[in-house]
């Protein structure tokens, strides 16, 4: 009899570590399917989370271009308007290069005149010294000379 309750023991026991066993392994499996749900859920998430950062990171480049464009067309506006400017004013100095070129020819040509002038009237007098002083002169000489 000894040796049939042992045989019952050790397949009472054999059972009870069978029913061990596949609790384990249910627990297991349930475990697994949990952390792979788990993982499913934490993998949706990182995608929502990555498209979400896509999106951002595609209207962050939209809004850099957009905003490169719009200082590229101030800086070429700006550009623009300050060669017109600078135009303006190298035509502004010319001209009144030009004006103060005019009025310096006027004026040396006054003093030129003048120069002349009295260039005629010394040379005449000097003409009509020589003459006096040879005898060659006549009183309507001097006369002339004095009215010219």
């Amino acid at each position: 009899m000894a040796s049939h309750d042992q045989s019952c023991r050790a397949a009472e026991a054999k059972g009870q570590a069978q029913d061990k066993a596949q609790a384990a392994k249910d627990k297991a499996s349930e475990m697994a399917g949990s952390a792979q749900g788990r993982a499913g859920q934490t993998k949706d998430q990182t995608g929502s989370y990555v498209g979400a950062a896509k999106d951002k990171a595609s209207e962050t480049a939209q809004a850099a271009k957009e905003k490169t464009g719009q200082t590229a067309q101030e800086a070429k506006e700006k550009t623009t308007q300050a060669a017109q400017t600078a135009k303006e004013k190298a035509s502004e100095m010319t001209e009144s290069a030009k004006e103060t070129g005019e009025a310096g020819k006027e004026k040396t040509g006054g003093v030129v005149q003048k120069a002349a002038q009295t260039l005629r009237e010394t040379a005449q007098g000097a003409v009509d010294a020589v003459k006096h002083s040879v005898g060659m002169s006549d009183a309507d000489d001097i006369h002339k000379r004095d009215n010219y």
